[in-house]
């Protein structure tokens, strides 16, 4: 089965169960071929949006059309769309739409509509992608960790904040200064937890490390893996967020490559980065 028959069979998956109480994005990826962590973060980079806000933004969808073309009550849509009270459904419902279930009913405004998802291939690729395929033993990394929700956007929020405050201490500078391993380089690591914690990630910022563990940091051992090495050129935050949807897009559905078991790496270079000029680097594990 190819990369894009298996996204578009968990995207019909969910569809087919959209009002059921026990939606599992973990079945749904399971029909991607995926671990429940890759398809939401493959789903969230190709959609701009995550897995969840799909799911609520689809349920309110329709539940604003049977409002309007029905008279089943209100309190009756609450519960057959998974809302506790006819109240926590008023309220998601006017966050999406803007007008409350009362107003839709009497035709008093706009609705916003999120339509079911089909993949579409269209021609791209025109624009190279310079990356390399290569293989390094198990290596380990030396840096700072914290554990993010997936949930609520909580991982999207919190990982720049990070970022910021590793740049502001001075903990940036150290690990450039203390990066003599296989990877030249700070990295962002993702670090998917869901094996032990349900709808949780850890995310390093660290660098490539050889010798002692260093004081006040954390030690992580990346396996050995097979890697797709990107290159990126740009001003940050843009051009490694338009190479991620590139990758998965364009590359991935005609590599033949699958993402394997291990985590991403996002390596930045010293230097401005947000100079037009700027290297870094994407290394995902494939097989």
């Amino acid at each position: 089965m190819s990369w894009i028959e298996s996204l578009q069979k968990a995207i019909d998956y969910i569809e087919e169960h959209l009002l059921d109480e026990d939606l599992s994005i973990q079945r749904a990826a399971e029909e991607a071929n995926s671990s429940a962590f890759h398809f939401q973060r493959t789903f969230a980079i190709l959609t701009d949006m995550p897995v969840g806000e799909y799911i609520r933004g689809r349920r309110l969808t329709i539940a604003a059309q049977e409002l309007t073309r029905t008279g089943c009550k209100i309190i009756d849509l609450a519960y057959k769309y998974g809302y506790d009270t006819p109240e926590a459904f008023t309220k998601a419902f006017r966050r999406q739409h803007g007008i409350t279930p009362t107003e839709a009913r009497n035709f008093s405004g706009k609705l916003k509509s999120y339509n079911r998802l089909v993949i579409q291939v269209s021609l791209k690729g025109a624009e190279p992608m310079q990356y390399s395929i290569v293989e390094k033993e198990a290596f380990k990394v030396a840096g700072v960790k914290r554990e993010f929700s997936l949930c609520n956007k909580e991982n999207l929020a919190g990982i720049p904040k990070m970022w910021d405050e590793v740049n502001s201490d001075g903990t940036g500078d150290r690990l450039f200064q203390l990066n003599n391993g296989e990877v030249k380089g700070v990295l962002g690591v993702c670090v998917d937890k869901r094996s032990t914690k349900p709808d949780s990630m850890d995310y390093w910022i660290a660098s490539s490390y050889k010798g002692d563990k260093p004081d006040g940091l954390e030690t992580l051992e990346i396996p050995a893996a097979k890697w797709a090495v990107f290159e990126v050129h740009g001003a940050m935050p843009n051009s490694i967020q338009n190479a991620w949807k590139k990758i998965f897009s364009e590359w991935f559905p005609s590599s033949g490559y699958e993402h394997a078991a291990a985590p991403e790496l996002e390596v930045y270079s010293a230097g401005n980065p947000f100079s037009p000029d700027y290297y870094s680097e994407i290394w995902i594990p494939v097989k």
